[in-house]
């Protein structure tokens, strides 16, 4: 599909899966990022395979294509920005398939817009940019798409990110942290040190 963009769909609830058969037998390309969940009951555990944003699903549309879509069961409606479809971005497409294909640890995360961006140095998420949290003694990387304000995080080493905007500013974020910038570098001789100061002031 030639110069066709993503749109998300909103969907039923529990309808993404069947939402994205559907589209895919209509020969539209569909993405429906799913994670591994282990669901527990009283007498079982099951490992559940769940949409990453519940309740949508995106698709590559030409608006020529608009009603093939909408008049799909289990759409509720394709999101819009004003009186237009809204775009999905690629970049924040190909990032959350990237994460999802690797071999890597993904999962909802809160919406989050603003943090330290970091851009990912070496294996299968290399290039890509988001912000970076500390969950435990954890390091994640939280991926958005800003369109619907929801969230994923992937587990990552600090040996493999550096601060966006950056290149080659890896090697001062070893030993899992990111440096301060400016004044902070001056008060906090030890980039562990500004990286904890942080993470305090936020909580």
């Amino acid at each position: 599909m030639d110069n066709a963009a993503w749109w998300a769909l909103y969907t039923r609830h529990q309808h993404e899966k069947v939402v994205a058969e559907i589209l895919s037998q209509k020969g539209f390309e569909v993405f429906l990022p799913l994670y591994d969940s282990m669901r527990r009951w009283r007498d079982r555990r099951k490992l559940l395979e769940l949409p990453l944003f519940p309740g949508y699903v995106f698709v590559r549309g030409l608006p020529s294509r608009r009603l093939q879509v909408v008049s799909t069961p289990g759409v509720h409606m394709i999101l819009t920005k004003g009186d237009q479809i809204a775009v999905i971005p690629e970049d924040e497409i190909q990032a959350v398939r990237r994460a999802v294909d690797g071999n890597y640890r993904v999962e909802p995360h809160p919406f989050l817009r603003i943090g330290e961006r970091i851009r990912v140095t070496r294996g299968s998420l290399e290039g890509v940019e988001g912000i970076l949290v500390r969950k435990k003694n954890l390091y994640r990387l939280v991926l958005s798409v800003e369109m619907l304000a929801q969230s994923v995080s992937v587990e990552v080493s600090a040996s493999d990110v550096e601060a966006a905007g950056r290149q080659g500013a890896g090697n001062q974020l070893r030993g899992g942290l990111i440096a301060g910038i400016g004044e902070a570098r001056k008060n906090f001789p030890s980039p562990v040190a500004v990286y904890d100061a942080r993470l305090d002031g936020a909580q």
